[in-house]
């Protein structure tokens, strides 16, 4: 091929879209392709698409419209959709969007290098696989986020079947990562220079019940504390419901597992929780941040809520605030509901006008934010092991995060030294102050 071919790639959604990015980067990569990120500049355009929610939708459809008019007007020989929204309205796509020239669906970005080349020479092309198909294309894999942190996908798809979720429909059954597989990933990753692994799947916590019949996440993670090199391990999206007594007692006692778990609950009322599909109630919800934060003390919980899920009223909103105010996350985020086609809660009567919606969702960020600033000045005299993301420029000062904070989800620390550091160092900081959701500290 024509080394001289420019490919733009855009990224949008979820870190694990990112990870399906960065191994399609990584097989064009192989074939001497090279990469711009000037839309001017771009012989080919790819987009890897989001559409968990109408938001996330919309994004994805005005991207691929925009980058539509560099393939009409501009250098742009062809444009390739990708990923979810190429999945799930693959027929819409090429009718409504003639500029697109290739569409691969969520099971079949391994494809893309002959797609680039279909296009170039002016076919069309599609390809869609079983969503039971798994693939793993690590060693070729692209980092895109500085190479001191990735994100490591353990896991795909999902069986839980929550009634606003499209995910299972677009990802297909949940299909475990051998472990063989994961820890030479890991490994190559920290050869690398990747000092941080933050495992995703849409559920972690059921990593291997497919292949070995059992959860064995917390195996997954023994394995990965012994590599050398390997400095923290980050584990997002855990069901609460699937959160064992030996995952936590893993969690405590490897020093290379941050204490900070995702743990997306969605809501507290028992009614609405049911409506949703999903497999706890409050008690339990209660019961398991207690064992969470009794036996590890120092553990940082990160939420996610639903906002105007259908039927949902005034009562079961306030009993939503009272529970955030009771449990008093460090972490929390509010969606409000998106009615999603091909959805139970879709259809369901009770849908919630948008204003209210908003109104809800805007009273329990208001909550949290109080929550959280309480929070961030408890911190103040605390020190912490912080790991350094980047200079701020003419000043001697640095951007870092605690291992309270995932990337690009939570907040920072602020630290102002003379002292030269790099990207990637871990340093011991001490917390002088707070502002908002983000800390402000020295070098001890």
């Amino acid at each position: 091929m024509d080394n001289s071919v420019k490919i733009l790639f855009i990224s949008l959604g979820c870190d694990k879209n990112l990870v399906d990015s960065e191994e399609m980067l990584g097989l064009l990569r192989e074939k001497n392709y090279s990469f711009t990120d000037d839309e001017s500049e771009a012989d080919i355009i790819v987009v890897n698409t989001c559409c968990f929610v109408n938001d996330a939708k919309e994004e994805s459809i005005n991207t691929i419209i925009e980058m539509a008019a560099y393939r009409t007007e501009g250098k742009c020989k062809a444009l390739i959709v990708t990923g979810c929204l190429a999945e799930r309205y693959r027929d819409e796509i090429l009718k409504e969007i003639p500029e697109v020239d290739a569409v691969l669906g969520t099971s079949s970005y391994d494809s893309i290098v002959e797609a680039v080349e279909k296009v170039l020479s002016g076919e069309k092309y599609e390809k869609y696989c079983s969503l039971e198909r798994l693939i793993v294309e690590e060693k070729n894999r692209i980092i895109t986020t500085g190479g001191y942190y990735a994100h490591l996908k353990i896991a795909e798809g999902c069986n839980k079947a929550c009634t606003y979720c499209i995910i299972p429909k677009i990802r297909g059954r949940y299909r475990s990562v051998p472990m063989e597989e994961i820890i030479n990933s890991a490994k190559a990753l920290v050869e690398k220079g990747v000092k941080e692994l933050i495992l995703v799947a849409q559920e972690t916590t059921l990593y291997g019940i497919d292949l070995y019949g059992e959860k064995r996440l917390p195996q997954l993670l023994e394995e990965l504390c012994k590599i050398t090199g390997l400095v923290w391990i980050r584990v997002l999206y855990c069901y609460p419901e699937e959160i064992t007594d030996e995952l936590i007692e893993v969690i405590k006692k490897e020093k290379k597992i941050c204490k900070y778990i995702d743990m997306p609950i969605q809501h507290a009322s028992d009614r609405i929780l049911k409506k949703m599909g999903r497999r706890t109630n409050q008690s339990e919800l209660k019961e398991r941040i207690a064992k969470l934060r009794k036996e590890i003390p120092d553990i940082v919980i990160r939420t996610t809520l639903i906002s105007g899920f259908p039927t949902e009223t005034d009562e079961e909103h306030e009993e939503l605030l009272d529970f955030v105010d009771e449990m008093e996350f460090e972490r929390l985020g509010v969606f409000t509901y998106s009615p999603e086609e091909d959805t139970k809660a879709a259809v369901m009567d009770g849908q919630i006008d948008e204003e209210v919606k908003e109104k809800r969702r805007n009273e329990v960020m208001e909550l949290q934010q109080e929550i959280a600033f309480e929070k961030g000045e408890s911190y103040i005299g605390k020190t912490f092991m912080v790991i350094i993301e980047g200079k701020i420029a003419d000043e001697n000062a640095y951007i870092g995060r605690t291992y309270m904070d995932a990337p690009n989800v939570d907040g920072n620390i602020f630290i102002t030294t003379d002292e030269e550091l790099m990207t990637g160092d871990f340093v011991k900081v001490k917390v002088t102050g707070s502002v908002e959701y983000d800390l402000i500290g020295e070098i001890f």
